[in-house]
Order: structure tokens, then sequence, then C-alpha cells
């Protein structure tokens, strides 16, 4: 009997320990868990894009705001931008990070870039404000129209970047590709570098206006922007959507006059495993304190515009601050 006690007792002490270290595990995870609600991070990073682009200085400030509004630390870090920043969510390598609603669009349905890699597991947050199609030369290149551009050196953007895509669809509807040009895969101040030292002519940007690198071009060059035909934008908002027309304004990087082309729109998308709760408060700090930001983009973030041009699912915590505005998917 005695044992048969001990063997108790002693069974007894090895589930206790097992159950405490169970426990002790559960204690030294970094994230607040609810498997119901997904995780609340103690910790974020927010993917940018390249440093002379308009990504880069808003996203520092939007991650400040963050981190003061919520107490959820954010970090802002640069990237090679839209189609790169949506592969880091999907892989879990960052929370939440600046996108084009087009690119978005395509790694939602697999398309493009993201044929055979479509991507499931990435939610919208909310748009932010137009971004431009520029297509940047100089008046000595003498580049007037987009058919000028063949078989000339042109940017098409940084590898991974969205700008890639809008200078291919743009080219399509010009009954181009390119192999009608000589493409180069630069970064915005790799771009304007170029064409301000003659290696390349044109670049395609595609950044809110105006583009930091765009504007220190203006110090050693008279900068003239591609425009778009009427019918073109219209052809192309018809087969793409995403898209809008849109204008450089004169004044705009010292131009004389209004320069008609489209734009899509610039977006916050989060991982679908962060809380209801979590992206709740992180939504609502951005479009309750754009006075915060120091930027001319600042002017277009609100609550009342914050969902157009979303094409895929919205986080339910965002969908909760903006249900609380009154505001719908169009």
């Amino acid at each position: 009997m005695r044992k048969k006690g001990a063997f108790l007792s002693v069974a007894m002490l090895l589930v206790l320990a097992l159950f405490l270290t169970a426990c002790g595990d559960k204690k030294t995870d970094s994230k607040e868990k609810d498997s119901s609600k997904g995780d609340t991070p103690k910790l974020m990073q927010m993917l940018t894009g390249g440093t002379s682009g308009t990504y880069y200085p808003l996203g520092g400030q939007m991650a400040k705001i963050i981190s003061d509004e919520t107490g959820i630390q954010t970090d802002s870090v640069s990237s090679n931008a839209s189609a790169d920043n949506v592969i880091s969510l999907a892989n879990g390598e960052a929370d939440i990070a600046f996108v084009q609603t087009d690119v978005i669009a395509n790694a939602i349905e697999g398309t493009n870039a993201f044929e055979g890699k479509k991507v499931d597991n990435v939610q919208a947050l909310g748009s932010l404000y137009p971004e431009t199609i520029q297509i940047v030369t100089t008046e000595k290149s003498g580049i007037k129209s987009v058919e000028d551009l063949k078989g000339k050196t042109v940017s098409v953007g940084a590898p991974g970047s969205g700008t890639y895509i809008n200078a291919e669809q743009i080219l399509e509807i010009y009954g181009m590709t390119m192999d009608d040009i000589k493409p180069q895969n630069l970064d915005f101040g790799e771009s304007t570098g170029g064409i301000q030292d003659g290696t390349i002519n044109a670049a395609f940007i595609t950044a809110g206006t105006p583009t930091g690198a765009v504007e220190g071009l203006t110090a050693s060059a008279k900068v003239s922007i591609v425009p778009i035909d009427k019918e073109k934008v219209d052809a192309l908002v018809e087969k793409y959507p995403y898209y809008a027309e849109d204008t450089v304004e004169a004044g705009t990087y010292g131009l004389k006059e209004d320069v008609q082309t489209v734009a899509v729109l610039a977006m916050l998308a989060v991982r679908d495993d962060l809380s209801e709760d979590a992206v709740y408060k992180i939504t609502k700090a951005i479009y309750e304190n754009p006075d915060k930001i120091k930027h001319d983009k600042a002017k277009f973030i609100k609550p009342e515009s914050g969902l157009d041009g979303i094409g895929i699912d919205l986080h339910p915590g965002a969908k909760k601050y903006f249900d609380e505005k009154g505001v719908e998917m169009k």
C-alpha cells in the first residue's frame, strides 16, 4: 500500500510540474493573444518605401502617432515599396505597411506580379491619398508624349514596386511594351539622379506630389511631366478601375501648366492576425490625428475618404472604426 501511495504521489507531482511549465511558457509569450481575436503586439514594424519618396517621411510620422496614441511601439523602416511590402506582410515579417490599391488588389487576386503567389492573409486598414503616376523628364530631353519614350532609357521603378506595373499598363494602353523602351529598375532617387547626369531619359514615378526626389531635380534642370491623353486615361480607367484621372498642378516642380495624368491610391494594409482591438486603435489614431502630420498629403487623410479605392477585405478593427464614423465601402 505504501508503494502504491508513493507512486501516486510522484505521478501527481509530475502532472503538477508539467502544468506549471505550460503556464510559465504562456507568460513568456511576447504578444497578448486571444485565439478568437488575433494578436495585440507590443512592438510593430511599419514598412514604408524608398527614402526619397512620400511613404518614408509619412510613415515616420504615422509610426510616432501610433506609438503615442495606442502605446504600441511602432518603428517605420524603408523598403522597396508596395509589392515587396505585401510579401513581407504575408510572410509575417512586418505588421503594417504602405501599399498601392492596385498592387494589393493584384496580390489578393494572384495576378500580374503575384501570378502564382496569391496572398490571403493581408487586409486593408484604409486609404490615404492619391498616388500620382508622374512620367518625369526634362524640357531639353525633347520627350513630349508617351510615344516619344520609344527607344529611350526609362526608369520603371525599383524591383518589387508598384511603379513597374503602372508603367507596364500605361505603355500597354499606348500599344507599347517594355520591349519598346530600355527599362531600368531604379528607385526614385536613382531615377532623378540618372535624369540629372544623363544616363536615363525619363522615369515613371508613382507617388504623392510633390515628390521629394523630383523637387530635388528642379535645382539643376527644368522638369517636364509627360501628359497622358484624355482618351488613354479613359481607356486605362475602364480596363483597370483602380485608376482615376488626376492632374499635376501648375506650379508643382515649376510647371507652367496643369499636366493630365492618372493616379492610384496609397493605403495601409495589415496582417489579418492582428487583433480587432489593436487595429481599431491604430485606425483611430491615424484618421483622427492628421494635424500632427507635417506633409502636404495630410489634407487627404480623413475618415470620409478612408475607404476610397479599397477593393479587398477590410480588417474587422478598421471596419469597427469606419462603422462608428458612418463610412461604408463604395
